[in-house]
């Protein structure tokens, strides 16, 4: 009998050493082009033996899983698996507990949503019980994790966050005032990490997409949102008191103190381009009078040097002079 048990016990222990064996060539065949190519031809049986294998333990499931990262940077491939279900077989395994390898399983869910039909999956449209709860999720994730630690996994949930807010069923679902997600979002945007930065900006920007039918929904949370627009473009100066009382208290408040500038052009140009997409509608451009922002900007724009970012600027400076034409023009035709 004991005999028959060690047997047995040599059979698993063999088959779970041919296993990870041949995951981690699989692995490794991915990480050339010439692999990849030759794995794309067995996709059929590649794709769900790696897809099954997430859910073994972690020294199968992490090189099944950044295999399946490395061939989903192919898009034909990605479509492939978002086909056969795979944005449900991950978002299973990352949230099963114990998960050890959210960071392949959160890149994984990056690419994939950066196909229309990888959104449309993690959204689950179609299934109106359910409609959201996967990004519901990866909302709470990403702001419920810490990103002071070094490693941050869930700080790629941003990027997938962008992906989903490029959609017209995303961005309703982010701006939908009774789940609050944008609200939630936005508050990430005072991390130290540039990749969140990164994330809660792209995501807020492809959101002001909607101001034209969904302003009141931005402008309810203009507490967190003018703030987090604002200050990227605000420049580095303190602003003196004349300037903070006619804004808001955590806008002022924030601009009569020294602080951390915004480094990064791509942040401050997004930020100009949601601005200008809010200002584009009348209300949005009286909100933006009432805060100030007018003054921030005109300061901002005084220290900018990149060429890019100082035409956002020109961008709004112009429509705002238009716009302010425009409404004296009709107030006095209407008085």
């Amino acid at each position: 009998m004991k005999w028959k048990n060690s047997l047995t016990s040599y059979h698993l222990l063999l088959h779970k050493l041919v296993k990870k064996a041949a995951v981690d060539i699989v692995r490794g065949l991915t990480g050339s082009e010439d692999g990849l190519q030759s794995l794309a031809t067995y996709s059929k049986t590649v794709l769900p033996s790696l897809s099954r294998l997430l859910a073994e333990n972690k020294e199968v499931s992490e090189p099944a899983a950044e295999a399946l990262v490395n061939l989903s940077q192919n898009s034909v491939l990605a479509a492939k698996m978002v086909e056969m279900g795979l944005i449900k077989i991950t978002m299973d395994v990352l949230y099963k507990q114990g998960c050890e390898i959210v960071g392949p399983l959160v890149m994984l869910l990056v690419n994939l949503t950066q196909l229309d039909a990888g959104v449309e999956s993690l959204l689950q449209v179609g299934d109106e019980k359910v409609q959201g709860l996967y990004v519901m999720k990866l909302v709470r994730s990403f702001c419920t994790s810490s990103s002071e630690k070094e490693d941050d996994p869930f700080g790629h949930v941003g990027s997938i966050l962008v992906n989903v807010s490029k959609t017209k069923a995303g961005r309703t679902l982010l701006l939908d005032p009774k789940r609050g997600l944008l609200k939630q979002i936005i508050r990430q945007f005072d991390s130290t990490s540039l990749l969140r930065k990164q994330g809660v900006s792209g995501t807020i920007r492809n959101c002001c997409f909607e101001a034209d039918n969904q302003l009141q929904n931005l402008l309810l949370i203009s507490e967190f949102l003018w703030p987090a627009l604002l200050l990227p473009v605000a420049g580095n100066k303190v602003y003196n008191e004349q300037d903070t009382s006619k804004m808001p208290l955590e806008l002022g408040s924030a601009l009569s103190i020294e602080r951390e500038p915004v480094t990064d052009p791509v942040i401050r140009t997004q930020a100009l381009e949601a601005i200008y997409l809010i200002v584009l509608q009348g209300a949005g451009r009286r909100a933006f009078w009432s805060v100030n922002g007018p003054r921030i900007l005109q300061l901002g724009y005084e220290e900018e040097e990149d060429p890019k970012v100082m035409r956002a600027y020109e961008q709004i400076g112009s429509l705002l002079v238009e716009g302010n034409d425009t409404e004296e023009g009709s107030t006095q035709t209407s008085s």
